[in-house]
């Protein structure tokens, strides 16, 4: 009774434990958002769901086993773990597209290595509050649309696209090229944030938690861009600088 309880949460949290249960969820074409081997395991049906995992775009991380053990629920993950995503990814065009379809200039965030599933929760809730088009995270260190994420985002994840991308740097210079202006969070950012034109089609960049935006990233963008301290603190949590920003840019485009 208590092992099906065990299964039944691993299951509501998206987490899906052992050989068979991984295979049949890639046969079935189940959404995943990261899929966990056994680090140094050359066991062929683990060989097997990597390469299948790859074929399907899935990022394949490999992990000690005791990161596996602390992340099982069944305590039966036989050398694999994998997370489901919530909904499929979007692509880049796709939420461009969406802001053609309002006729709007495109909005969008992108985020710099979230590895925290609250924070990239918040900031994907408040984007779709902000009538941003999309969000755009990395493939590898970061979080990604997880059952903690669509909860934190209190059910935005169903309406704002969500897309990944193998790099940010390529990222923004497509945006670019489609005549997006590149807006980065700094604290030692020469352009004050009501300063800043967001009126036009615009990408906001928002770093890691502890580092902020990685050196070439950072090179991309057209404005960094700080927020106004007034108190002993020099920065606001990630979510927090997002929701500063994106409602200036609904300030400045209403």
């Amino acid at each position: 009774m208590r092992q099906q309880q065990r299964e039944r949460n691993s299951q509501a949290d998206g987490i899906i434990e052992g050989r068979n249960a991984v295979i049949e969820a890639l046969r079935a074409g189940t959404a995943m958002d990261k899929i966990y081997l056994a680090k140094g395991e050359t066991d062929a049906t683990l060989g097997h769901i990597a390469s299948t995992a790859r074929k399907q775009g899935i990022v394949v991380v490999e992990a000690d086993r005791r990161k596996l053990d602390a992340m099982s629920v069944t305590h039966s993950h036989q050398g694999v773990i994998a997370v489901a995503a919530v909904r499929e990814y979007a692509s880049v065009e796709d939420i461009l597209q969406a802001a053609r379809d309002k006729g709007e200039a495109p909005l969008m965030v992108v985020c710099d290595e979230l590895s925290d599933p609250h924070n990239l929760g918040a900031v994907i809730r408040t984007a779709e509050a902000a009538g941003a088009h999309g969000v755009i995270i990395p493939k590898r260190r970061s979080a990604g649309l997880t059952a903690i994420v669509a909860k934190t985002s209190a059910g935005a994840v169903s309406y704002l696209p969500v897309a990944r991308v193998a790099n940010l740097t390529a990222l923004l210079k497509q945006l670019k090229q489609e005549g997006l202006w590149v807006f980065g969070t700094a604290a030692d950012g020469t352009t004050s944030l009501y300063q800043a034109d967001f009126k036009g089609p615009a990408a906001i960049v928002i770093g890691s938690e502890g580092d902020g935006m990685s050196r070439l990233v950072r090179e991309q963008c057209d404005f960094l861009v700080s927020i106004p301290m007034r108190g002993q603190v020099n920065s606001l949590n990630a979510s927090a600088a997002a929701a500063v920003v994106l409602y200036e840019a609904v300030r400045q485009r209403s």
